[in-house]
């Protein structure tokens, strides 16, 4: 009985976590300005993203924008917690791509880390291929949004990693076959 309700308070403790770290990132991100839409819904600058788009053969959407600081038209009419999620991934690039997910898109979408549930790939000439399983996916918005509040605290890309498997390893998916951070 106490087992279970250890699991239950860890269960409330992981929720008010993520709600802290979403809060949190909503503070951080406030001053940070997105490509947005103008007056009449459309992508600032005139710039169809439609045009750009393609979907993969496990049905995941692919949108190319012009840079990580270009969000992709999917993302309209999202909640603030899925745009963060989308922000955290730009920023952290470099750390996601470390970080595995624990969704189960590892086997179902061929994904190697965190990074490709929001990132798909970025060209040389800085072309960001962005991916919509993130969108769809509480797992892999958590993941995004407690990698950042923990980067923000200073945590290094190997913390990051033991807290994400060690907070994924039961009552998840298999994790994604993502390689460890090197060793600084």
């Amino acid at each position: 009985m106490e087992n279970r309700a250890d699991r239950k308070r860890s269960r409330l403790q992981h929720r008010l976590f993520c709600l802290m770290t979403g809060a949190a990132f909503l503070l951080l991100l406030a001053a940070c300005g997105g490509g947005g839409e103008d007056a009449d819904g459309a992508p600032a600058g005139g710039h169809d993203h439609q045009a750009h788009s393609s979907v993969t053969a496990e049905g995941d959407l692919q949108e190319t924008t012009a840079s990580l600081s270009d969000m992709p038209s999917f993302l309209a009419g999202e909640s603030e917690y899925v745009k963060l999620s989308y922000a955290a991934a730009a920023k952290l690039k470099d750390t996601l791509r470390y970080i595995p997910c624990y969704c189960g898109c590892g086997e179902s979408a061929g994904h190697r880390s965190s990074l490709n549930c929001f990132i798909a790939g970025v060209r040389e000439d800085g072309r960001v291929v962005w991916d919509d399983h993130g969108a769809r996916c509480g797992v892999c918005q958590q993941i995004a949004l407690q990698s950042a509040k923990l980067k923000s605290e200073g945590s290094s890309d190997s913390d990051i990693r033991r807290f994400v498997d060690e907070t994924y390893k039961e009552g998840y998916a298999k994790p994604t076959d993502t390689p460890l951070p090197p060793k600084v």
